[in-house]
């Protein structure tokens, strides 16, 4: 069998990967002159910067296997337990750290002790939760109304959304609670935090996104006899015995016809903003920001080059607000809060401030998107593949990676019955 990918991001990987272990013959063509899609570092003025702070978590299976796939293990930071320094102005502080107590009672101890809500919010939140837990995510039903309704009907405050579940639902759906699917805004709850106690560990690249994602894919692909074509963009489907289609889903609406309902995904943008201080000014590898602009802050000052001083990229999910801002607008906005969060901003001098933008990051994950999103099979001999179809999960690595497994395996199935007769029959190779 022949197969031909299109779009060399991780759904594209993955699927390429799949289908050469599966014996097919696999092409995979992108139209930018690297591997990685939509996870990409560039470097500027001798520093290298990620396109965003992409975060996972250690239920994202799939994920974890394609970087022991890529050989890129080794690259990440996975914590233990999952942990999270809460920062407010004024110095508050926080800590959501789990207990090694088996799920749901690994977050009693956490949510007992967070600061930013009174006894009488704590003591809500665990209903909540519970009452989150038993939620069945394939009822329909649950793409029909946002996940801040659900959690106000069960006794959650304005202030709780705020300091407490838009912690963990902005930055996993890029939308607020009041805007998110409750579908969706559920899962990342549900299998993210409390099915099992340690679903939610957080990880990161040790390194540039682009070594881990893009330079390791084109090894690995080699490696697997993929050819590779970079800077080819697709205008047509090509011909081949199964084509996996991984680009984005304003991309697929144009190649496919019948797709066009996809374009009522829309995007959801994400904004970066990039400082480095003459000094070391915060402690933490990571931290959330509440009641700033600084939703995340993470140090990237080992991973990207820089010999002296400390660098902080903050993420802004759903971003749509900061679309039109000036970098002056961005700079006279964002310094002051980093300096409220960390107060060793206040006497450090900034030696570089800017900005990148990503418009078009992921899908609008608002009520009704589920309707929105395809199965990995289109038609005959067409897959599938991209976070944005029809995964269950949010816009995540996750979700990218499990749609080109999936797209892939589906092809695969649909092989000539004879092929499948031979392959059973071939020898094993030996080293």
């Amino acid at each position: 069998m022949n197969a031909v990918v299109v779009g060399g991001g991780l759904a594209g990987v993955a699927a390429a990967l799949e289908l050469a272990d599966g014996g097919a013959d696999v092409t995979l063509l992108e139209a930018r002159p690297r591997l990685g899609g939509a996870t990409f570092s560039v470097e500027r003025d001798g520093l290298w910067l990620d396109n965003g702070q992409h975060v996972f978590l250690r239920c994202f299976t799939a994920y974890r296997e394609l970087l022991r796939r890529l050989g890129v293990e080794d690259k990440v930071v996975l914590q233990q337990r999952l942990d999270i320094p809460v920062l407010g102005p004024g110095g508050r502080r926080a800590q959501l750290r789990r207990s090694g107590l088996p799920a749901p009672f690994h977050l009693v101890g956490a949510i007992a002790q967070y600061g930013f809500l009174s006894p009488l919010e704590r003591l809500r939140v665990l209903p909540a939760a519970r009452a989150l837990g038993r939620l069945d995510l394939d009822d329909p039903e649950l793409d029909e109304r946002t996940f801040a309704d659900w959690l106000g009907e069960h006794g959650q405050s304005a202030r709780a959304v705020a300091a407490l579940w838009n912690l963990i639902t902005l930055p996993a759906v890029n939308l607020p609670a009041e805007e998110a699917s409750l579908a969706l805004g559920a899962m990342v709850f549900k299998v993210g935090l409390l099915d099992e106690a340690d679903a939610g560990d957080l990880g990161y690249a040790a390194v540039p996104l682009q070594q881990l994602h893009g330079d390791a894919a084109v090894r690995a692909l080699a490696d697997t006899g993929v050819e590779v074509r970079t800077r080819t963009r697709v205008v047509e489907l090509p011909a081949a015995d199964a084509v996996v289609l991984a680009v984005p889903h304003e991309e697929a609406a144009g190649l496919v016809p019948g797709l066009e309902r996809v374009r009522g995904l829309g995007f959801s943008p994400i904004l970066n903003v990039h400082v480095v201080y003459d000094r070391r000014v915060c402690e933490h590898d990571f931290a959330a920001g509440l009641g700033s602009p600084a939703q995340f802050v993470f140090d990237r000052t080992a991973s990207s080059g820089l010999g002296r001083g400390q660098y902080l990229a903050v993420s802004v999910s759903g971003a749509s607000d900061h679309a039109d801002r000036t970098l002056d607008d961005l700079r006279a906005e964002f310094l002051p809060a980093l300096a409220e969060l960390f107060p060793a901003a206040r006497a450090a001098r900034v030696e570089r401030f800017f900005v990148t933008r990503e418009p078009e990051a992921t899908f609008r994950a608002t009520p009704g998107t589920r309707a929105l999103r395809p199965a990995t099979t289109a038609v005959e001999g067409l897959y599938l593949a991209g976070a944005w179809t029809d995964t269950g999960w949010p816009a995540t690595m996750e979700g990218a990676v499990r749609s080109g497994l999936a797209a892939a395996r589906a092809a695969l199935a649909q092989r000539d019955p004879d092929e499948l007769v031979a392959l059973s029959h071939k020898a094993p190779q030996t080293a």
